[in-house]
């Protein structure tokens, strides 16, 4: 799954990387957690024939998905991530992954690695980024609820799959990453159908992130400082492809 992540770049950064029209200014995030807005990005208006303008637009959502058919949101559960094998036909999801899919901005994840009951011990939370720094865009997906009184709260979840053998040392589920390739493809519901799409929605290759140890502050919603980011212990490094042991270092 996908319950914390980070946004620590620049305005202007992700909006080149995601080629969008315009950004407004936002602080670096630390610990962006669920039911928080969160930044998306959607396909704007078809541009002027021979336009070379973007035509992808950001805006901000409440993180915690939420379908257009609930009359009460108080007996509905938080969907903060959505199971990339199952939205297509699931009914909290199938209508956005038709008409409303999303990019969302990071620039890297938490997870945690529960150890058994039988081992004892605490958690211990992960940074998980690109080895090689930079941006990365989820796979998300959107919905508008509509209350009974008519006002509107724009929502939106993350798309995980089953975790590739690095990242399945901590956790088994982790967020589908759409690479800059494929964001159009992605962004396009109006000739891409969601089974046009099925191949995006796979696991990071083994080596792409690096799982960087840090401390327990980070489970406290109210810590938001850059020193969430800093290692406690060596950085966990990818699984030997032909490894068949899952340890932790």
């Amino acid at each position: 799954m996908c319950g914390r992540f980070v946004l620590n770049v620049t305005p202007e950064e992700v909006a080149d990387y995601l080629d969008l029209i315009g950004l407004e200014n936002f602080p670096a995030r630390f610990n962006i957690a669920p039911t928080q807005p969160i930044l998306i990005v959607v396909e704007g208006a078809q541009p002027e024939p021979g336009s070379n303008l973007p035509n992808r637009q950001a805006m901000l959502v409440r993180w915690g998905f939420m379908p257009g058919w609930v009359k009460d949101p108080k007996e509905f559960p938080l969907l903060i991530n959505a199971r990339s094998e199952t939205a297509i036909g699931k009914a909290s999801f199938r209508a956005a992954m038709r008409h409303r899919r999303v990019l969302i901005p990071a620039t890297g994840f938490y997870e945690w690695r529960r150890p058994a009951k039988e081992e004892g011990g605490k958690p211990q939370a992960f940074y998980i980024k690109p080895r090689k720094g930079g941006i990365i865009a989820f796979a998300g997906l959107m919905e508008t609820w509509s209350s009974a009184d008519g006002s509107e709260v724009d929502t939106g979840a993350i798309l995980t799959t089953a975790a590739n053998r690095s990242i399945a040392r901590i956790h088994d589920r982790m967020p589908v990453v759409i690479s800059p390739e494929d964001f159009s493809r992605w962004l396009d519901c109006k000739t891409q159908e969601p089974r046009d799409v099925l191949d995006l929605m796979k696991a990071a290759d083994e080596d792409f992130f690096e799982m960087i140890p840090v401390s327990g502050k980070v489970n406290k919603v109210a810590n938001t400082g850059p020193d969430l980011l800093e290692p406690v212990a060596e950085v966990l490094a990818p699984a030997p492809r032909d490894d068949v042991q899952l340890s932790l270092f």
